[in-house]
């Protein structure tokens, strides 16, 4: 779950023996204190308490992936030339994005696949 710079903070089953409810961030902020505790109806409730950061912040853009301009064909062919049906048999969910993960971390560290480009104003910096 760290691709793309998210991470999942709920390990715990919150619906019967199913992880259903999720508390996801970027991986620069912190969770604290986060426990999966009383029902509410057939859901367990969590609970947990999140590191603000002071908005006064020096702030210091990073490099994003421009979505717009990947490029699709090459990757399709690419990812095309793997035998999937083979490779994912008998795999359970976290296998299939395991596999999956390794097949594209090559393709995302070639900038003629994945291109970056500076965020817009108003959208996700990191704080320093």
């Amino acid at each position: 779950m760290n691709t793309n710079s998210l991470q999942q903070h709920v390990n715990e089953p919150t619906r019967g023996n199913n992880i259903l409810d999720l508390v996801m961030t970027t991986t620069d902020l912190s969770i604290n204190g986060l426990e999966v505790t009383d029902k509410i109806g057939d859901h367990q409730m969590i609970d947990f308490s999140l590191e603000v950061r002071d908005p006064n912040t020096k702030t210091q853009h990073k490099q994003v992936l421009d979505y717009k301009r990947i490029n699709f064909e090459l990757m399709k062919e690419e990812l095309g030339s793997h035998n999937y049906e083979v490779l994912l048999s008998n795999k359970n969910a976290e296998e299939y994005y395991m596999i999956l993960k390794i097949r594209l971390q090559p393709l995302q560290n070639t900038i003629s696949h994945f291109p970056l480009k500076l965020p817009q104003l108003g959208t996700s910096c990191q704080k320093t």
